[in-house]
C-alpha cells in the first residue's frame, strides 16, 4: 500500500503485478474488488459533538439567573431605561444551549439598552401557565414592567419560541423592540418576516 504524508482512504484487497508510483516507489497494483474505507470528518464524530454541546453549556453561566419568582418582578421592575430580556427554559437542553449562545455573544453589544436574564422553568414554575411556556426555550421582553409583544409573522406575538442562530438577527429584533416600547408601545413588527421560515 502507497504510504507517504498525505492521508489516503485505507484499501484493502488482493495485489497484483508492480507497478510505477509518480514518486518513483514500486508498488503492486491493487485487483477489484477492494473494500475502501473512508474515515469520517473530526467534525461528524461524537466527541465533536459532545465537545461543542459542553462549550454551549457553558454559555450559560455566563449570563445571571434568577432563581425565584419574586427575582424575576424584581428584575423586571429595577430597570427603568433598559429592556428586560428573559430566556425561559432549560440549561441542559439543545435549543436553550444554540439560543444561549446567541444571548451570551450579543450581551456586551447590547448591554446600554437591554439586560438579559435565564431562567429555568423547573425550578421557577410561577409563570409556566401565565405565558405558556411548554416550548424548550422561550425568549420575552418587557420595558418598564410591561411585557412587550412582537410580531414575528409566526402568530404568536407573545415570545420567540425558537433558537435564533445569528446574532445580528437577534440584534435587530432587540433594537426594534427597544425602540418600539420607547414609544410606548405594546406591539412591535419584526425586521424580518419568519412565517415561511419557522412553521408551527
Amino acid at each position: 500500500m502507497v504510504s507517504n504524508c498525505f492521508a489516503f482512504p485505507h484499501v484493502t484487497g488482493t495485489w497484483g503485478p508492480l507497478y510505477s508510483t509518480p514518486w518513483g516507489k514500486k508498488e503492486k497494483q491493487p485487483k477489484f474488488p477492494l473494500r475502501i474505507s473512508i474515515h469520517r470528518p473530526a467534525e461528524a464524530t461524537g466527541e465533536v459533538r459532545r465537545r461543542r454541546r459542553r462549550r454551549r453549556a457553558r454559555m450559560s453561566y455566563l449570563l445571571p439567573h434568577l432563581h425565584s419568582g419574586w427575582a424575576v418582578d424584581q428584575a423586571i421592575l429595577a430597570e427603568e431605561e433598559r429592556l428586560v430580556i428573559i430566556r425561559f427554559g432549560h440549561d441542559w437542553d439543545e435549543t436553550c444551549m444554540q439560543m444561549d449562545e446567541v444571548l451570551a455573544a450579543v450581551a456586551e453589544t447590547i448591554k446600554n439598552f437591554a439586560v438579559i436574564y435565564l431562567v429555568d422553568i423547573t425550578e421557577v414554575p410561577d409563570f409556566n401557565t401565565m405565558y405558556e411556556l411548554y416550548d424548550p426555550s422561550t425568549v420575552m421582553f418587557f420595558f418598564r414592567n410591561k411585557h412587550i409583544m412582537i410580531d414575528l409573522g409566526t402568530g404568536n406575538n407573545n415570545k420567540i419560541n425558537w433558537a435564533l442562530k445569528d446574532k445580528q438577527e437577534f440584534i435587530d429584533i432587540v433594537e426594534t423592540v427597544y425602540r418600539g416600547a420607547r414609544k410606548g408601545r405594546g406591539l412591535v413588527i419584526a425586521p424580518k418576516d419568519y412565517s415561511t421560515k419557522y412553521r408551527y
